[in-house]
């Protein structure tokens, strides 16, 4: 019994590590939530259409793919959430964060799905960025 319960364990962090951005982590509500606050606290440097500007990087497209390829959700949420936005950095709530990251895997085309982009970090560490689905 306990060797059962010890793999069944295991096989779950296993799952748990293997999660990608292709898996559905947001939600499209969640995205579009995410799209009004970005365009209030991220265009105006980042660009409507998410490519950045002459100071700031893209947040769409291969640059910022090849960029973020193969590092967790976690440590991108944390350099937006301690950063970002740039005249008031941390000002903005945790869940205001995720509401933006999951924008961001919009427009990155990664696919929706039903349960909403958790905003603690240590579940965003579980969850890969992978450019191209595998």
């Amino acid at each position: 019994m306990k060797i059962a319960i010890a793999a069944a364990v295991a096989i779950g962090l296993i799952y748990a590590q293997t999660r990608s951005v292709w898996d559905g982590v947001y939600t499209e509500e969640q995205a579009g939530r995410g799209q009004g606050l970005y365009n209030q606290h991220c265009a105006s440097c980042h660009a409507d259409t998410l490519m950045g500007g002459e100071m700031s990087p893209p947040l769409a497209g291969g640059d910022f793919l090849s960029n973020w390829n193969g590092l967790t959700m976690g440590e991108l949420f944390e350099r937006i959430r301690t950063t970002m936005p740039l005249n008031n950095a941390g000002k903005l709530s945790r869940e205001v964060n995720a509401d933006i990251t999951a924008y961001i895997l919009s427009v990155n085309k990664f696919p929706a799905g039903k349960t909403e982009l958790p905003h603690s970090t240590e579940f965003l560490k579980e969850i890969r960025i992978e450019s191209e689905k595998k």
